[in-house]
This record gives C-alpha cells, sequence and structure tokens, in this order.
C-alpha cells in the first residue's frame, strides 16, 4: 500500500482535445479580431464619400408669441366675526303681594326673605334650569362660577375626565 501523501502525484495528462479543435478557436478568435479593427478603422479616419450633396437652402421661420394683458385682481375683505360669549342672565323671582286676610304680615315677610336666598342662578341650562353640582357643563360655561337652585357657589372644572359642576 502506498502512502499518498509521501508518493509524488502522477502527472498530469496531455491535452485530450485533439489538435484540430484547438487550431479552430485559435483561427476563429483572430478572425473576430481583424474584422473588428476593419469596421474601427474604417469609421473613424476615412470620409465616405457622398453621392449626390444638397444645397443649403435659406429657411424662413416666423415665431409669434402673443403675450397676454393681465387680468383684474379681485380682493374680496371679509371682517372677521366676534366669537359668540357666554351671555350671563340673572333670575329674580318676585313674590306676589299676599292678599289681607288672616295671616299675618310677619309669615309672609320670614317667607320672602328665604325664597330670595334660594332659586338665583346666573347660568341656567338650556331648559331654563338651574345646575347642580356633579351635571356635565355646556362647552361655553368652562371655568364659569354660578349657584346652584339653593344657593351654593358651584364652578365648571374638569374632573374625572369631563367638565362637571363642582362646589368651591
Amino acid at each position: 500500500m502506498t502512502n499518498a501523501y509521501t508518493t509524488p502525484p502522477a502527472p498530469r495528462p496531455v491535452d485530450t482535445r485533439p489538435l484540430r479543435k484547438r487550431k479552430r478557436v485559435w483561427l476563429g478568435g483572430s478572425g473576430l479580431l481583424l474584422t473588428g479593427a476593419l469596421i474601427v478603422g474604417a469609421g473613424n479616419g476615412d470620409p465616405q464619400p457622398v453621392a449626390a450633396e444638397a444645397k443649403p437652402a435659406p429657411t424662413v421661420t416666423a415665431t409669434v408669441t402673443a403675450t397676454p394683458e393681465p387680468a383684474p385682481t379681485v380682493t374680496e375683505t371679509i371682517k372677521a366675526k366676534a366669537k359668540p360669549r357666554p351671555t350671563v342672565t340673572v333670575t329674580k323671582t318676585a313674590r306676589a303681594a299676599a292678599a289681607t286676610g288672616s295671616d299675618t304680615g310677619s309669615d309672609a315677610g320670614s317667607g320672602s326673605d328665604s325664597q330670595d336666598a334660594t332659586g338665583t342662578c346666573s347660568i341656567v341650562s338650556n331648559a331654563g334650569n338651574c345646575y347642580s353640582a356633579g351635571q356635565f357643563c355646556r362647552n361655553s360655561d368652562h371655568g364659569a362660577v354660578t349657584t346652584n337652585g339653593g344657593g351654593t357657589r358651584i364652578k365648571c372644572m374638569y374632573s374625572s375626565n369631563a367638565w362637571r359642576w363642582t362646589y368651591v
């Protein structure tokens, strides 16, 4: 048995293609090289003869450019409209005069004092009612202060992810 590492490798075999095929490859390559050289040489150096020459003729070119006149400028002036603000409405209830009869004047006077302290609110809902704490506020009422039906001051504040009327 022979060791593959110590024995020299076998000599390379001679080209197995026949000589006639190698000649064809050399001849084909040389022919292409010569053809390319002839094409490049004919195109670059010598001017090609022209059979018939055309004489230059005068060329007339007319160019008409129409320039439009400037159109009148239209300017529209718009006046800014004032943003509507909340309207403060004060409602005061008046008590009808008491008829003279069995009632005493002192009872009627004490009742009118308690009525004036309650039931007056400066901002009312769209339905005309006074707001109470915990109700939602309108967009126009954000930050406003009013009183509820009992006369306690309430303010429109942002709390619990919504604008609500809260006690001040």
